[in-house]
């Protein structure tokens, strides 16, 4: 049997989430490694630290797959304190799926409306040619209060704890888009919703809620992303059998809460 390789799990995930959809602003792809590594583990985190590099190492993995990119901006120097240092000391590759998987069907913001319940899920503003859409919105089941729909998405997505504005109106159609979204808040009123979830939240943008009478959920941005690793796994996992994906478990919300 065929080892499999970096390079084929790449490709998979470049039909799933093709890199070429990715915004010009950002860094996705193969970004550490070779095509040609045999793969027999791999670990998924939303983010690669030197405590997921460690953990890595210790599965064995020859391969790590995250969300955010490991290099992102141009490096003018590279140490043992940089995390693609750590990369290529320990042979481990990295491929970045990050505003490709953001808008790609089943990716972040998909994964995020289906651990809301929403139904009826349809796209909030279009991006590009390609049938793919920044946002999404969906409905509820039933009504809930701003001050309950809140306390829903804290625990629907296990938040540690979240902020919101009250839009002063019930909420039953939501909006959304996983990590820093809240650029598209009007865009979601014009599409009709009665709430917004999304991470990252700037001052303005919760006087501006507040102005439009929207109800804005920030949950943060591990939360509001980190739903699609899993999903991501298992995926991947039923595609290539005889590799070992794992779950990062040391990775967690940065953020404590009081």
């Amino acid at each position: 049997m065929k080892m499999v390789t970096a390079g084929d799990i790449y490709d998979f995930l470049n039909v799933c989430a093709p890199f070429e959809t990715a915004m010009s602003f950002d860094n996705a792809g193969f970004l550490v490694g070779e095509r040609e590594t045999p793969v027999s583990a791999v670990l998924l985190a939303l983010d690669i630290t030197p405590d997921v590099v460690g953990e890595a190492a210790r599965l064995g993995a020859e391969l790590i797959i995250s969300h955010h990119p490991v290099i992102f901006q141009p490096l003018r120097r590279m140490g043992p304190q940089d995390v693609p240092y750590l990369l290529a000391q320990h042979g481990i590759g990295a491929i970045c799926a990050h505003t490709n998987l953001d808008l790609a069907p089943g990716g972040v913001n998909t994964c995020l409306a289906e651990a809301l319940g929403l139904e009826d899920i349809h796209g909030v503003k279009p991006y590009g040619t390609n049938g793919l859409w920044e946002g999404l919105i969906g409905n509820l089941p039933r009504r809930n209060s701003p001050a309950e729909f809140a306390e829903y998405v804290k625990q629907a997505l296990n938040c540690g704890g979240l902020k919101y504005v009250d839009g002063g109106k019930p909420v039953q159609t939501v909006a959304l888009c996983g990590g820093a979204g809240a650029d598209l808040l009007e865009d979601a009123v014009q599409a009709g919703a009665d709430a917004f979830v999304t991470a990252d939240t700037k001052h303005h943008q919760l006087l501006l809620a507040k102005q439009l009478g929207i109800t804005l959920v920030d949950a943060g941005h591990f939360n509001t992303e980190d739903v699609v690793i899993l999903p991501l796994k298992e995926n991947l996992q039923e595609q290539f059998p005889t590799v070992h994906f794992q779950k990062s478990e040391v990775l967690c919300d940065p953020a404590q809460y009081l």
